[in-house]
């Protein structure tokens, strides 16, 4: 005898086992979006490497010579806030351009000692300001806005006072070698010298 009733059938292993490996699968495909999203956004925003900030930059010679300010920026590749900083700084880079120079740094190399230890350098970024002929008119050092940085620059521009003459963010800590005998090879040495 046939009855029209539907009949209940207990439900297969296999089918809650396949919608669980189906709801595995999409949430590690909702993860790894969100990750390359994130990433994708990041990298977008922080586009400007230091290593461009450094090779548009004028040579310090050059900037302390044409009668232009200046703006010198000791910095490191490994410095996470010089890196987060380095848009700010190319923008304001095309900003100011034909008004004035700005200088790159890198305190890893041994040749900027001299100008390490005259502007006592040890945070990066340290930024000194420097006027038409190449004296210090003011130093910050950290993680400073842009704005606060523009403000900077245009006063520095019309040889105004500097609002924000003494102005100081997060840093990355930095010693300066004391010599410059030492391993001239390895940047990272900071003038530690080996002894046979």
């Amino acid at each position: 005898m046939t009855t029209d009733r539907p009949v209940n059938t207990p439900t297969k292993p296999e089918s809650n086992l396949g919608g669980r490996v189906r709801n595995l699968l999409i949430v590690i495909v909702a993860i790894a979006l969100s990750v390359a999203l994130f990433l994708g956004l990041r990298t977008q925003t922080n586009s400007v490497s230091l290593t461009q900030l450094d090779q548009a930059s004028t040579p310090l010679e050059l900037a302390v010579s044409n009668n232009k300010p200046s703006l010198v920026e000791f910095y490191a590749d490994w410095c996470t806030v010089c890196q987060k900083m380095a848009p700010d700084i190319a923008q304001l880079q095309q900003q100011y351009a034909d008004k004035l120079n700005f200088v790159m740094l890198n305190v890893d190399n041994n040749k900027w000692l001299p100008e390490m230890l005259k502007y006592r350098v040890d945070g990066i970024p340290h930024f000194v300001f420097l006027g038409k002929q190449g004296q210090a008119i003011a130093e910050s050092l950290g993680d400073i806005p842009r704005s606060v940085m523009a403000s900077n620059l245009e006063a520095l521009v019309t040889a105004s006072t500097l609002p924000y003459a003494k102005a100081s963010g997060q840093a990355s800590k930095f010693s300066a070698p004391v010599s410059t005998n030492g391993n001239q090879d390895n940047p990272r040495s900071h003038g530690s010298q080996v002894v046979n």
